[in-house]
């Protein structure tokens, strides 16, 4: 018996991985966190799948499932939303399962970050301009920020800033971030990215706030702050410039590099 968990994506059914609806095809048992899982991917699972919305559940109750599951010698698939690597309150589970010996699998799936720069047709990364992208969020009711994790700090760096479960504190991620940035730096909100429901919201740090004013967005939503959201004038990556020398394609003259 093994808990498979899996990274269902931001949300479009079509979104989940190969090897994720491959998993969820063959589970007799089936753990998702109905709050913010798409239903349409439990089509993927057997008629026959128990499914188990994990949404009013605590983690003794999850546990509970899965030694049920365990006792039974039955496959669990385990949903969560967007992918597996960042707050996906994975971690607890496994030490859970590795306290009981059972065995797990990890799939990742598309993480809400790079589902909200799709929405945007934009390159999170761009050529001299930003190079780092940061995933965070700021200290909440669940769970505090470590101390040297301070907004000011990934500030500093420039990067493009992915702030997550951080829509309702708006106004002090402005404040934060406009000596840093500058009040003309693009910010950009995505709500429920790849869903039918998904909302947009463009702006700068000058303007933001009362954008959203206008059209608040509640939840489950990512803040993308940074120059690259909009740079135009920027020099082109050297992986196509027919003259940088690479394994692959070796420059005019050049024997090829590694």
């Amino acid at each position: 018996m093994t808990v498979h968990f899996i990274g269902a994506g931001p949300g479009a059914a079509d979104l989940i991985t190969v090897r994720g609806r491959d998993l969820l095809a063959r589970c007799p048992v089936c753990l998702y966190a109905g709050s913010i899982v798409p239903p349409e991917l439990l089509a993927w699972c057997p008629d026959d799948a128990r499914l188990i919305d994990t949404a009013p559940l605590d983690l003794d109750a999850i546990e509970a499932e899965y030694v049920k599951a365990d006792a039974a010698g039955l496959d669990v698939a385990r949903l969560h939303s967007g992918d597996l690597a960042i707050w996906s309150a994975v971690a607890e589970q496994i030490r859970r399962l590795e306290a009981r010996g059972i065995a797990y699998t990890l799939t990742p799936g598309v993480p809400a970050f790079s589902a909200a720069a799709a929405a945007l047709g934009r390159e999170l990364t761009v050529p001299e301009v930003a190079q780092s992208v940061v995933l965070t969020r700021l200290s909440g009711r669940a769970s505090k920020m470590p101390s040297g994790e301070r907004l000011e700090a990934f500030a500093a760096t420039g990067a493009t800033l992915a702030i997550h479960l951080a829509i309702h504190r708006l106004v002090e991620i402005v404040d934060i971030l406009t000596p840093y940035y500058g009040a003309d730096c693009p910010v950009a909100i995505v709500a429920r990215a790849t869903w039918p429901d998904e909302r947009v919201l463009r702006g700068t740090l000058a303007d933001i706030v009362a954008l959203h004013g206008a059209d608040p967005i509640e939840r489950t939503a990512t803040i993308l702050v940074g120059p690259a959201l909009a740079s135009v004038d920027f020099r082109d990556s050297a992986l196509y410039d027919p003259d940088y020398d690479r394994r692959f394609r070796p420059s005019v003259g050049g024997v090829g590099g590694s």
